[in-house]
């Protein structure tokens, strides 16, 4: 059953604030990757807490699907963390989400972060909780200035989230309110027909991807539109698809043309080449929150709640 429209957002971080890393999808470089991760958590003031697996490795999962899952179940449950930040995505999530309780986690909700792989998290906590949820950087990335200044404005609320992006292109004209939801094109793709499959209905949803050509673009859309996904959705923020494999076939679509025909077809306003996805310096998108999409003005405006610090 599909939560009400009203989405409660977790508590903001304060000074202090115990953030789990945890590694619930692809391997870790090695310590390295925990070792940045770590230093990201304590220059916003806050103390990393390592899964104990973060460093697990099971050919491209970080660590067997148990282990995996018994990390994530922690940091959601664990009254000692206050909140949850991905250290990489990669791919592993979809196999061990369905097996993740979030009835403490509802009790009490607390930030989650990351992208990507993440992506099916995010979608579940949607479906079941209605919690905001943080579409950002994984923790072993680096974090450029904006990309810095976004989530920590995300996450203590204070200051703005997404905003004006000059660079964005107008595909479709008009104004959309609602929440936002979406992710990662493969994963939302992946999750047709679960229990966590992405509702679009009255949603500005948000999309981008990676090392992704435009035919399988093409199919994914097609499939997230046909499965009903898309059905009631009120507009379309679109980010980065980087690092789009060459098309033997010169006179291919290309993915704005995909993007702008599905804009077309849905109906809806669409801003596209926003700060968000595969990118080194992106946008916090508060998965949840409600938001206006402004085509004309090149802009995500998210309403934040009152800061409520932990």
């Amino acid at each position: 059953m599909r939560i009400s429209s009203k989405v409660r957002w977790p508590e903001a971080l304060g000074v202090g604030a115990r953030v789990a890393l945890v590694a619930a999808s692809g391997p870790l470089r090695g310590e390295s990757d925990v070792a940045r991760a770590e230093s990201h958590v304590r220059a916003y003031g806050w103390e990393p807490v390592r899964a104990a697996h973060v460093l697990g490795r099971r050919g491209y999962l970080a660590g067997s699907d148990a282990e995996r899952l018994a990390d994530l179940q922690w940091a959601l449950d664990a009254d000692e963390v206050d909140a949850v930040w991905c250290v990489r995505g990669g791919y592993g999530m979809t196999r061990i989400v369905s097996g993740v309780s979030l009835a403490r986690f509802a009790e009490r909700p607390k930030p989650v972060i990351g992208f990507s792989d993440v992506t099916a998290l995010h979608c579940a906590v949607a479906a079941s909780v209605g919690v905001v949820t943080f579409h950002a950087h994984t923790a072993r990335a680096e974090l450029p200035v904006m990309s810095a200044q976004q989530m920590l404005a995300a996450l203590t609320r204070r200051g703005d989230v997404c905003g004006v992006w000059s660079h964005a292109e107008a595909v479709r004209r008009g104004v959309a309110r609602g929440r936002l939801a979406g992710g990662n094109l493969a994963l939302l793709g992946a999750l047709c027909g679960t229990a966590n499959a992405l509702d679009g209905d009255g949603a500005i949803v948000v999309l981008e991807d990676v090392n992704e050509s435009a035919f399988r673009v093409d199919r994914m859309l097609r499939q997230l539109e046909q499965s009903g996904a898309l059905r009631g959705c009120v507009g379309l923020a679109v980010g980065q698809f980087t690092n789009v494999p060459a098309d033997e076939n010169a006179d291919a679509m290309t993915i704005d043309e995909l993007v702008a025909e599905l804009a077309m077809r849905l109906g809806v306003p669409c801003l596209a080449n926003l700060p968000i996805g595969h990118i080194a310096d992106q946008w916090t998108v508060p998965l949840g929150a409600q938001a206006v999409l402004d085509v004309e003005a090149r802009s995500l405006t998210v309403e934040l709640p009152d800061a409520m610090i932990i």
